[in-house]
């Protein structure tokens, strides 16, 4: 069994933190992960519907990650045309009260992150010249 001491995992690759931001460090995860809590189980076409600026090639690249790491699921239909449909499974629902949080961070704090860029800009500019 694994020592659970995060002192001896943060210069490997097998860091928990390195892998959760690996993976949610990305621009569609959280989004994905997001759409299907409110949403339940949804077609690809849908959630590409539903996050309008993904192409269907980083959908699809994104949705085979999170089922790899066991967060959603997919059923294909065997139908003509195929229908496939992805689900969180309970290890995904699992993960959404943190990405809620870290969006309730975000609503809240925003303002605040969009002026204090603005002032580093300026700032910039001002030691540029």
């Amino acid at each position: 069994m694994k020592e659970n001491n995060p002192d001896k995992f943060i210069l490997t690759s097998e860091c928990p933190i390195r892998q959760v931001l690996d993976r949610f460090g990305d621009k569609w995860s959280m989004l994905v992960v997001e759409l299907l809590s409110h949403r339940g189980r949804l077609r690809f076409s849908e959630i590409g519907q539903n996050i309008e600026d993904i192409s269907q090639k980083m959908l699809t690249v994104t949705l085979r990650s999170l089922e790899s790491d066991g967060l959603i699921t997919r059923e294909i239909f065997p139908e003509i045309p195929p229908r496939v449909e992805y689900e969180l499974t309970s290890l995904g629902k699992s993960l959404v009260p943190h990405i809620m949080s870290l969006t309730s961070w975000g609503i809240e704090h925003m303002a605040t992150i969009l002026e204090n860029r603005k002032a580093y800009e300026l700032k910039q500019k001002k030691t540029t010249y």
